[in-house]
């Protein structure tokens, strides 16, 4: 209820604000913005006398009349207002009838006498999609793209006998993107905010503070209709200048030229800022350089020898389809329903008749466009056989691209029968038999979703090191690899469907991949013991089990992560507001060691991907098979094209190049101190990328006399020889307290003797190969350095006499703090004990700590006192208590000193944090919002509106 007592307002704490000042309105247009206007203003309390939009239209009302009439809201569907110049006078009488106080147009296409114009109290505002008076006329929007502008927007404006000269009310812009057409435009700001102005324009008005600014003449331009004659393409131009005459022309009236001597319009253009791709060269005329047809579309070449991409064709007879289709559109044949697809058929045929009730019977030659279904009703034909049609996914381009009735059913059987999909991926497996199982692992690299060789050729061997033989030749990428690798994923971040997807979709998509990961888990954990001598049960419980979980656990984040307000002085009483904003970096590259292939590429990858973000990867030399099989499950689970890239070769060749490519913006590493250095150095130099460094360790566990010796002697073992001692944070010293230190030592060994050394594929199996030859002799150098260097050697030390690159579990005491064992990892099966005195706490800690790196520690104690006391002087990012190599996803993980810095896994991802702020500034409702994008991704915010003030919903 609208309540005024002279004036005298009172709040009342509900959802619409009627107790502000209201009006009779007369609505005047048509459309589904019209419709939206009238919503609005009922909805804020103003009263819509009457509404005067079009006739029906082939027996369909538009969609303005179809909510006045359902509101009660008195409708008018003139078909004219005046007759050679003058106004009909049945309906100005008619208009004069409802007595509004204010005319408002939000999109009309009739002409209004001025009469009409001028007589309410308040006169008329309009609706007009373009900054004035900069491109006044019918085609605002077209001129908008078609002359480059970098801002759009609107002007609500006061009717005058000039076209689109009346003063201004308000107005609105916002940035134009590189690749926004008209329809990208309208739906992300000229139709939304177009709404919330004209409503706020009207409340202006019935508060008496609406102003009239007189429009300036200086840049004034006006541009008529834009007309099929008038659309056809000008070669002689830039790229830039091409692809804004294209989609300035999007849907209507299309820009068009010749091609084979036949009339073809383009749609879909994007600015192409990668390589250019392969395809089939096509001449047209007038064009200076053949087109190229790619597997993405059509590329077109501007005279600055940029180029630009089209993705769909239109033929002169309606037809529309994929540019990339352009030399096989004819080979199509039509396919014979069988019984289930009639079905299918007839369901279809009554939705399409209830979307065109317009026509008595829909017959296979019924063009649903020419039938009079406008863009809405596209929407509604494929929302309707999702929902009656077991779930079938259309897209808004399948209607377009078959608008006869025959043509239509075509495209769904086909897209039924899966034969509209891309081509299968072609993937050349080496197979072997093995483990009961045939195992098929690509070898190529993988680049925009495609298994290709090495640019060069070249190809090197990964080796199997339970018995040293090939297990298969691998490409060896080189620059110009990783320069196509990291342009396929610019691109895909850039112009693809993943820089469009939501962030819901993108968790489906990576719920999909997990799933596919514990499918094949078998499979991967055996080529995961082939490739890098991992014991089968631990990488299928811990290799791959643990991808699987951390799949799962940031494809839930996908659409959790969020930005926070910030309270600032200028809150009240001027209504401003900050807020952080979290977006994709973009083009991420990953470099993984060869200790965890599979689980290091998902702590990885995962969040990147929860985040938007395109990545390039390169897998440890010697173990790239799991990398490459990851490459073909990620197409099966439906990753976009260049999204996720996979180049195996060396460190200094493929991993340099990701370091110090421009195009970068991040990149993470797992490896040594000693090469994360130098990749930090070059990613300052190159482009100051951020990077994240999970480097060396020398991880201290500390063994106190009132431990529960039986677990410290376990878990203490599992700390050092857990995955053959190949372990990022495997204790590389321990500390045992001298009352327990023989007895420790004694059941060591005795539980060593037991370990079975033996092939990996053996389920009972306990200790492995070590991953490679070098690194095998690396650890047998590294017990030399201790026996020379005086420690004692207790056990092991030496090479297992069998094929293959098996060492046997080691045991080294009186391991000095000066000692080359003391300070220097092994990354190997090499227990290192050092005796403390009892009861010295503290002096075991400064032993501890005085090391450069920090990954990891552990203590253990029954004395919690002593515990905590110990966890929080522990120079390391994890500190274990009482158990050891307990990692989790939800838990970050990461070190401090040379060990590295920035962590992965856990809620906060900041792996992907970014490092800049940008301002962006938002005037709603007279309202100033200052928006710091920063931190790791893009969040999204709905903002609804009461009154002037701002409520996040």
């Amino acid at each position: 209820m609208l309540w005024q007592g002279n004036r005298a307002l009172r709040r009342f704490s509900t959802g619409q604000v009627y107790f502000k000042n209201k009006l009779k309105v007369a609505l005047i247009g048509q459309s589904l913005f019209g419709q939206e206007v009238y919503s609005h203003l009922c909805k804020e309390g103003h009263r819509v006398v009457g509404v005067f939009t079009v006739p029906d239209k082939d027996g369909k009302a538009d969609p303005l009349a179809l909510a006045a009439e359902k509101n009660g809201t008195p409708v008018f569907k003139f078909p004219r207002w005046r007759v050679k110049g003058k106004t009909i006078k049945e309906v100005a009488e008619a208009y004069r009838s409802v007595g509004a106080e204010l005319n408002v147009l939000p999109f009309c296409t009739q002409f209004i006498p001025m009469d009409v114009i001028d007589s309410p109290k308040h006169g008329s505002i309009i609706y007009h999609p373009s900054v004035l008076p900069r491109h006044r006329g019918a085609s605002a929007i077209n001129w908008t793209l078609i002359m480059g502008d970098k801002k759009a927007g609107f002007s609500v404006f006061w009717a005058d006998d000039g076209l689109d000269t009346g003063p201004i009310l308000l107005q609105r812009s916002c940035d134009v993107e590189p690749n926004d057409t008209v329809d990208a435009l309208y739906n992300r700001f000229l139709f939304p905010e177009g709404i919330k102005a004209m409503v706020e324009a009207v409340q202006l008005i019935a508060d008496g503070k609406a102003p009239r600014i007189p429009q300036s003449e200086e840049a004034a331009t006006y541009e008529g209709i834009q007309k099929k004659e008038n659309a056809e393409i000008s070669w002689d131009q830039s790229a830039e200048a091409l692809h804004n005459w294209i989609r300035g022309h999007d849907k209507v009236p299309g820009a068009w030229t010749e091609i084979n001597g036949q009339v073809v319009t383009f749609y879909g253009s994007s600015l192409l800022n990668s390589s250019i791709p392969p395809g089939e060269p096509l001449e047209i005329k007038g064009a200076k350089k053949p087109g190229l047809v790619t597997k993405s579309g059509l590329v077109l070449f501007g005279n600055d020898g940029k180029a630009l991409m089209v993705r769909n064709l239109q033929f002169e007879g309606g037809k529309m389809i994929p540019a990339s289709q352009y030399f096989s559109a004819g080979e199509t044949s039509v396919v014979e329903l069988t019984a289930e697809e009639v079905k299918v058929a007839e369901t279809i045929k009554v939705i399409w008749a209830g979307i065109l009730s317009n026509v008595p019977v829909i017959e296979d030659s019924t063009d649903f466009f020419k039938s009079g279904a406008s863009s809405m009703d596209v929407v509604r034909l494929v929302e309707e056989i999702r929902q009656k049609c077991g779930g079938l996914q259309l897209q808004n381009e399948d209607v377009y691209m078959a608008t006869k009735f025959e043509d239509f059913i075509q495209k769904v059987v086909r897209k039924l029968r899966g034969e509209d999909q891309e081509a299968e991926l072609v993937v050349d497996y080496v197979s072997k038999e093995v483990n009961e199982m045939t195992v098929k692992m690509p070898y190529q690299c993988f680049i925009n979703g495609q298994f290709t060789d090495a640019d060069d050729g070249k190809t090197y061997d990964t080796i199997n090191p339970t018995d040293g033989s090939t297990i298969c030749k691998v490409s060896y990428a080189s620059s110009v690899d990783v320069d196509k690798a990291v342009a396929a994923a610019k691109d895909a971040f850039e112009n693809g469907e993943w820089g469009r997807m939501n962030a819901r979709e993108r968790g489906i998509l990576m719920y999909r991949l997990a799933d596919l990961l514990e499918e094949n888990q078998e499979e991967l954990a055996t080529i995961e013991a082939l490739d890098s001598g991992a014991v089968y049960t631990l990488a299928l419980k811990t290799h791959i089990g643990m991808s699987v979980q951390t799949f799962r656990y940031f494809a839930g984040w996908c659409d959790k992560i969020q930005g926070s307000t910030i309270p600032i002085n200028q809150a009240r009483p001027n209504r401003n507001l900050t807020f952080t904003r979290k977006e994709p970096l973009g083009v991420c590259a990953i470099i993984i060691p060869w200790n965890y292939p599979l689980m290091m590429l998902a702590w990885k990858s995962a969040a990147c991907l929860a985040a938007g973000n395109t990545l390039v990867l390169k897998p440890a030399q010697v173990t790239p098979l799991t990398a490459l099989k990851f490459a073909e499950l990620s197409v099966k689970a439906g990753f976009p094209k260049g999204v996720i890239n996979i180049i195996p070769g060396s460190g200094s060749i493929a991993g340099q190049r990701l370091s110090e490519h421009p195009d970068i913006r991040k990149l993470g590493f797992t490896g040594s101190t000693l090469v994360g250095k130098q990749i930090m150095k070059s990613c300052a130099v190159s482009n100051l990328k951020k990077v994240s460094l999970e480097l060396g360790g020398k991880s201290p566990l500390i063994i106190f006399s009132d431990c529960e010796l039986d677990k410290a002697v376990r878990m203490g073992m599992g700390a050092v020889f857990f995955n053959k001692g190949e372990n990022c944070i495997a204790a590389g010293r321990l500390f045992v307290e001298e009352s327990i230190h023989d007895e420790f030592v004694t059941r060591v060994v005795e539980e060593i003797k037991k370990m079975k050394i033996g092939d990996p594929l053996d389920r009972s199996t306990d200790h492995g190969p070590q991953n490679h030859k070098a690194h095998l002799e690396k650890l047998l150098q590294y017990c030399e350095a201790g026996v020379k260097e005086g420690a004692t050697l207790v056990y092991g030390g030496r090479q297992v006499q069998r094929p293959g690159f098996f060492m046997e579990p080691t045991v080294f005491t009186d391991v000095e703090d000066h000692m080359y064992l003391a300070k220097e990892e092994s990354f190997g099966p090499i227990m290192v004990i050092s005796k403390f005195q009892n009861g010295d706490i503290d002096g075991v800690l400064q032993r501890a700590n005085n090391t450069e790196y920090g990954l990891a520690s552990g203590v253990f104690t029954r004395d919690i006192n002593k515990a905590m006391y110990v966890s929080e002087k522990l120079e390391a990012g994890t500190v274990f208590i009482n158990t050891y190599n307990k990692t989790d996803v939800a838990a970050p993980f990461g070190g401090v000193k040379q060990s590295g810095f920035g962590k992965d896994l856990g809620m906060n991802m900041p792996y992907l944090s970014t490092a800049h702020h940008r301002i962006v500034r938002f005037m709603l409702h007279a309202t100033l919002l200052y928006c710091f994008k920063g931190h790791f991704l893009h969040g999204s915010w709905i903002w609804a509106f009461k009154g002037t003030d701002f409520f996040q919903s």
